[in-house]
This record gives C-alpha cells, sequence and structure tokens, in this order.
C-alpha cells in the first residue's frame, strides 16, 4: 500500500482493517443496499425508480434514495434504522438488505521488464480497435494535467462511449480530452455516513488530491512521457501497459474510504458508459459473494463483456489473506522489478548493509556520525517505532537514529526523527515484512534494511559503548536478480470463501513502481511535505492490478471478440513459474521458491499471451451453475446475478467443474477427486499433448485423454483430470505441481494446489 495513503487515512485503518461492517444500532440510521426483483414490479408503477421510493415509504417517512442502481444490480441505498431495513426486507419485491461496507485503497522500468517495448509495434496494433478499448478505474480520482493523459496523437473519442466528464471542485469538464474521455465521482454513500466532504481538505470533484488513483490509471493506460522520474530516481520513458488505451475514471474513494454504495454506483456507470476493462485496486477482508458489493458489480460487468481486474490485497505473507476472490474477477498479486534503489547503512565497526531509499536531498557530511536506538531515545513503551511525539529530542539531536518497521508509516517515522532533531534514519524491518525492501523518497536522509540487517544492526548500537553510523545513497540500478520476485505484502491463498478455486491468479509487478501523481500532495503524502513531483515512486498490489487491466486492454484490442475469461485465461496460462535458468521463482517473505497461493499461475508475461493456443472460456451460465455448487439459494442468487434463476434439482453441481484455467484440490480423506475442463483452439489446428508434475507420490494425478487433437480454430475439447489420494497428510498440508498441453509450439500452464483440509 502506497505511504501516502497510509498516512492520509490513517484514522481510518486504524478503525478498519479490511472490509468493515459500518453497523448501527437499533435506533440509528445506518447505509442499506437493497437488491429488488425487478420483474416484480407492480404494473401500477411506469418506472423502476417510483416503485423504489414507495416501497422506501412503507417503511420510513424521512428516507431518502442515495442512489437508484440498473446495470451492477437492481435497486438502490438508502440510509435506515436496524428497524426499518428488517421492515423493508419484508415488503414484495425485496431481494435483500445489506448493510454498507467500507473498502481500504491496496496501496517505470515495467514495459521494459514485461518485454513490450521491442515487442508492442509487432503484436499491439497502434490505431484502429486499439485506441477504442476503454480502460475504467475505480480510485481515488485523476490528475488531468498530467502529460500522462496527453491526447497527441489520438484520434476521436470512440463511437460507442456513452459516458461523461463531471465538473466539480477544482475540476471542468474540459479538463477531459481524448485520452481521458471519462471522469465521474461518487460520494453520496461516503457523506450520509461521513458527514460533508472537507473541500479545503479534498475534492468533492473527480480531482485526485491523494495520488493513488493517478498512480494506477497511468500505469493502466498512461500517454508515453519521456524524461520521467521521482526526483531523478528511475529515469527514462514512463507509459502504461495500454499507452493507446482510452482512460476513465470513477472517483469513490475519500480520505475516509470507499464505500460500497458508491462503488456499486460508479460500476453501475461504468456498465452504461460502455468501458472494455475495469480495474479496482481495492477490497478487504472476505464476505460471501452475495454480500459483497465489489463481487456483485463485478458479475454485472462480467455479463457485458467488461473484464474485471482487482489487486488481492497487501496483508500478506500470512495465508488466507486474499481480497476479491469471486472467479468472475482476476486477482492480481504482486512481484518485483530488476530496478533498485540501493542505499548504504555504513556502521562505526566497519561493516556496511545494503538498504533502499529514494531519499533526495543534501547529503549527510563524509564522516561517521553518532547512532542511537530510538528505543533508547524515549520514554514511550513503543519508543522503537518512531511514533509521533515519543523521540526525546535531547537524545536524538544530530544523531542517526535507527527505528523499527510497523504500526505508522514509513515516512511518517523519518518525519519524526527529523522533527526531534535527528540529522539520518536507518529502518529496520521485523518478522513480518522480513527481506522485503519498499523504496520511500524519505524527507531526510534514511536507507531500510531487511530484517536480518536491521537485527545485526540493533545489536551493535544498542551495545557498542558509542555507536556511529553513516549514510550513502547510491541511486538506481538495474539488472537486479533474482527479479521477480514475490512481494511479502502480497496477499495469499489458499482461497477462504471458495477453497476449490485457486486464487491469486497471477502475479504483476507491485514494488517501487513509476508512474503520474498529483501535485496537490508531496510524493510522501505526509502534510509536512512540501516537494512536488509529476512522478511518484510506490508499491502495493494497488500497483501490480492496473498492471493486468492495461494488458488486458492490450489483448481485447488483438481479440475484440474474447471474453473476460478467455482474456484472463490467455493471461493464466502463459505465465511463467520460473526463471531462464529454470529455477522457480522465489518468494521474497521466505527466501524459498513460491507457490500457486502465492503467484497464482505464475507471473504474467504479456508478449505469449497474445497467442495462448487453448484457452478456458466461461459464459454467466457456467456461473450461475457454480453458485448452485455452493447451495445458494434461490435469492442469494438473485443478489449476485440480478435475475431469478433455479438450479436443476436433477444436476449435480460441482465447483470442480467450473472451467478455470488453475485446480486447487481440498482433501478431506482417501479416494478418488474429479475435475472437468473444456478448452478451446485459438490457434488453429494442432495436437497437444499433457504433461503432469506432482511435488508428492501421495497423489496421483491423471488426465484423460492424454492428447487432445483439434482439426480447426475455435473447436472445443474436455478432458478429466483424476486427483487420486492413497496417503493422508496432517491437516493443513499442501502439494503443488502443474498441467501442461503443448504442441510443440504453445505451452498451456495450469497450476495445481492439493491442500489436506
Amino acid at each position: 500500500m502506497s505511504s501516502s495513503f497510509l498516512s492520509s487515512t490513517a484514522f481510518f485503518l486504524l478503525l478498519c482493517l479490511g472490509f468493515c461492517h459500518v453497523s448501527s444500532s437499533s435506533s440509528e440510521q445506518g447505509t442499506y443496499i437493497v437488491h429488488m426483483a425487478k420483474s416484480q414490479m407492480p404494473s401500477t408503477f411506469d418506472l423502476h425508480s417510483n416503485w423504489y421510493d414507495s416501497s422506501l415509504r412503507s417503511v420510513s417517512d424521512s428516507a431518502e434514495l442515495l442512489y437508484t442502481y440498473e446495470n451492477a444490480i437492481h435497486g438502490f441505498s438508502t440510509r435506515l434504522t436496524q428497524e426499518e431495513a428488517d421492515s423493508l426486507m419484508t415488503q414484495p419485491g425485496v431481494i435483500s438488505v445489506l448493510p454498507e461496507h467500507r473498502y481500504e485503497l491496496h496501496t517505470t522500468r515495467t514495459p521494459l521488464f514485461l518485454g513490450l517495448d521491442e515487442h508492442t509495434a509487432d503484436l499491439f496494433p497502434e490505431t484502429g480497435s486499439y485506441s477504442d478499448v476503454v480502460v475504467g478505474v475505480l480510485d481515488t480520482g485523476v490528475w488531468p494535467e498530467s502529460k500522462s493523459y496527453s491526447d497527441e496523437g489520438f484520434g476521436p473519442i470512440p463511437s460507442t462511449w456513452k459516458g461523461g466528464c463531471e465538473a466539480g471542485t477544482n475540476f471542468t469538464a474540459s479538463l477531459c480530452n481524448r485520452k481521458l474521455i471519462g471522469a465521474r465521482f461518487f460520494a453520496r454513500g461516503y457523506e450520509s455516513t461521513m458527514g460533508p466532504i472537507d473541500e479545503s481538505k479534498e475534492s468533492r470533484s473527480p480531482r485526485d488530491d491523494d495520488g493513488h488513483g493517478t498512480h494506477t490509471s497511468s500505469t493502466a493506460a498512461g500517454s508515453i512521457v519521456e524524461g520521467a522520474s521521482l526526483l531523478g530516481y528511475a529515469s527514462g520513458t514512463a507509459r502504461g501497459m495500454a499507452p493507446r488505451a482510452r482512460v476513465a475514471v470513477y472517483k469513490v474513494c475519500w480520505l475516509g474510504g470507499c464505500f460500497s454504495s458508491d462503488i456499486l454506483a460508479a460500476i453501475d456507470k461504468a456498465i452504461a458508459d460502455n468501458v472494455n476493462v475495469l480495474s479496482m485496486s481495492l477490497g478487504g477482508g472476505m464476505s460471501d459473494y452475495y454480500r459483497d458489493g465489489v463481487a456483485i458489480g463485478a458479475f454485472a460487468a462480467m455479463e457485458r463483456g467488461i473484464l474485471v481486474s482487482c489487486s488481492a490485497g497487501n496483508a500478506g505473507p500470512s495465508s488466507y489473506s486474499l481480497s476479491n476472490v469471486a472467479p468472475w474477477i482476476t486477482t492480481v498479486g504482486a512481484g518485483t522489478l530488476d530496478r533498485d534503489f540501493p542505499a548504504l547503512a555504513i556502521l562505526g565497526n566497519g561493516k556496511n548493509f545494503t538498504g533502499v531509499s529514494l531519499f533526495k536531498g543534501e547529503a549527510l557530511p563524509d564522516k561517521l556520525l553518532p547512532f542511537i536506538y530510538a528505543g533508547n531515545a524515549s520514554n514511550a513503551t513503543n519508543g522503537n517505532l518512531c511514533m509521533t511525539g515519543t523521540l526525546i529530542p535531547e537524545k536524538v539531536k544530530g544523531k542517526i537514529v535507527m527505528c523499527d518497521r510497523g504500526v505508522n508509516a514509513r515516512v511518517q517515522k523519518g518525519e519524526v526523527v527529523k522533527a526531534a532533531g535527528g540529522v539520518g534514519m536507518i529502518l529496520a524491518n521485523t518478522a513480518a515484512n522480513g527481506e522485503e525492501l519498499v523504496a520511500d523518497a524519505h524527507l531526510l536522509p534514511a536507507t531500510t534494511v531487511g530484517e536480518k540487517a536491521g537485527d545485526i544492526i540493533r545489536h551493535y548500537v544498542t551495545t557498542d559503548p558509542n555507536p556511529t553510523a553513516s549514510i550513502s545513497i547510491l541511486g538506481t540500478v538495474v539488472g537486479v536478480k533474482p527479479s521477480p520476485v514475490v512481494a511479502a505484502f502480497s496477499s495469499r491463498g489458499p482461497n477462504s470463501i471458495t477453497p476449490n478455486i485457486l486464487k491469486p491468479d497471477l502475479i504483476a509487478p507491485g514494488v517501487n513502481i513509476l508512474a503520474a501523481w498529483t501535485t496537490a500532495a508531496g510524493p510522501t503524502g505526509l502534510a509536512s511535505d512540501s516537494r512536488r513531483v509529476e512522478f511518484n515512486i510506490i508499491s502495493g498490489t494497488s500497483m501490480s492490478c492496473p498492471h493486468v487491466s492495461g494488458l488486458a486492454a492490450l489483448l481485447k484490442s488483438v481479440h475484440p471478440e474474447w471474453s473476460p475469461a478467455a482474456i484472463r485465461s490467455a493471461l493464466m496460462t502463459t505465465a511463467y513459474k520460473t526463471y531462464k535458468d529454470g529455477k522457480p521463482l522465489l518468494d521474497i517473505a521466505t527466501g524459498k521458491p513460491s507457490t500457486p497461493f502465492d503467484h497464482g499461475a505464475g507471473h504474467v508475461s504479456p508478449t505469449t499471451a497474445t497467442n495462448p493456443g487453448l484457452i478456458y472460456d466461461l459464459t454467466t451460465e457456467d456461473y450461475l451453475g457454480f453458485l448452485c455448487a455452493l447451495n445458494y439459494t434461490s435469492s442469494q442468487i438473485r443478489s449476485v446475478s440480478r435475475r431469478n434463476y433455479t438450479c436443476d434439482p436433477s444436476k449435480s453441481y460441482s465447483v470442480a467443474d467450473l472451467n478455470y484455467p488453475s485446480f486447487a484440490v481440498n482433501v478431506d480423506g482417501a479416494g478418488a477427486y474429479k475435475y472437468t475442463r473444456t478448452v478451446t483452439s485459438v490457434g488453429g489446428a494442432g495436437t497437444y499433448s499433457v504433461k503432469v508434475t506432482s511435488e508428492t507420490t501421495g497423489v496421483k494425478i491423471s488426465v484423460e485423454p492424454a492428447v487432445l487433437n483439434f482439426k480447426e480454430a475455435n473447436e472445443k475439447k474436455s478432458y478429466t483430470v483424476t486427483f487420486t489420494v492413497d496417503s493422508s497428510k496432517a491437516s493443513g498440508s499442501n502439494s503443488f505441481g502443474s498441467i501442461e498441453w503443448s504442441d510443440g509450439k504453445h505451452v498451456v500452464g495450469s497450476p495445481v494446489a492439493i491442500s489436506w483440509t
């Protein structure tokens, strides 16, 4: 998560780490999202909005409609007491009355690292269908003056575009152009709970005062900008993944968070506007799909052919920490790039340790300086964390201070050290972050070191009678190996809602990413940071998600007929799981090989995704069958799908039969577990043979048939995988493998995760 968002919403995150229910007592009002059975509207009403209003009046004289929804769901949102909500639930045509939830944001060498610069011209057309693709981004808005939204060289706005540009605080409709073709904001849900937006602190308009939304949308589809850098770091040409695609922004996140009634309204409008891809770097917690506003809105978008890409979350490396796990959502974890920003921690005992930093300013004097541990410069029990007001200036003045990571934002620790008179900071990771190094544009000379180095430095500074240190900032280096590695913060599987669907789907670059920024805030987002930059470097699955959103836009331009499931399938089955030397991708949290619970199908490889050979496609009907397999009631299915759908009592539904490009097997005893899949040839005629790998001999994986012969393009073939378990492992054990189909030209890979429950 970006440090700017951490600092600007500290009060919210402290109250609400994750997917938060905004509760109300029986006498207090809360916001509710009301799902209505559209087909049950009495004939006495001409408009659904009139019916919704009448239904609401039956339980409350004073309640007003916040939003009416037409696409994401059928229904409305409003403020009610718990008693009124319960009463509304009994009214005809009401499917469900769900309480508002609050979400959080999951806060450029990337194109070159992904192999796009030298391949793009051959793979993706520069005009025509490419520039007709629209990427919609739900986030904190946009800084339209950024060069990343230049429309130079763009043709007319696509005729299919139905969206618009909304005016508001510090934002006029004329700020949109042929690149930034849509900008809207949604605040009714937020304001109904949090009170009116303070326009002295943030713009009640699409304008981005935070930076997060500008960063994500420009990562997905920013125009090409030469000479981009953050304070001289990562200098070069910045470009989004789909630089010729159009951008439409939907501001749904404010200082106090992102509210589900606003998110649903934005999805509702984005569908009507005719976006092709929806990118949402937000989420939190786990909830059944029929109670999750993002999952519900994403289902409606999927039906309209819109690929929905979401961040997996920043709660790693804990297991079961994923967000946005619905199978109609593409769930994206984070990996590193091959670029770093080294900064040395130099100790008086002659030892040096390499950390990272984006500090730009006057260097420390060329000599060793007094060095102190923050825990010994404070009377607070948590003084080691360098939280506001905890350091004693007399003990810190003129010294380099060692702080431990945790609780408050990394950049805020440096601010605290500087305010107390410290001249530099060595920030040490703890066990929660291990060896993962995330760079920040600190306000004073500083470097962040890994846990192992931190332990050695801490021992030195607390035991040496006269500890000294210095910090040397070394700039930008590229070609770092190994890369990518899975980021420690990237949320991990298994999938706690549906264990038989493997998530995340894949990983993409999400550490130290350069992209456009607001000039309403400094690179740290701290109020005391008066610096203004056009580009910033931040980290999070918030950053990896728009990489995949932009790549999906590229694939959509090449294959406009492909469904969202087909595009995701192409990205997943061509992802890589090993380095060029054949060794497996590593997890920085453990230093060991990562697993499909960490990286999903692997790291995205866009240049091979355009020609995957085979795809695993899915239709709305398939997803409805999936909901039946979850034993959802007709009311719950209606909440997700907006239709009256009855599961066939004569049919046996199985989650294992959802045509997903990966396999998650939950073992609850010895026996055979069967999964069926259907692949479609998009590479023409060919004969594909299967190759199975497995870590354990305790599970035999057999595929029938082992050869698939395609005579023409778009032909479909089915196969069955049987996982035969003949040994019992301890509950909580996992084993991994893969199933790959190849015709000698294409390799169509699927990860396998087996869990003993």
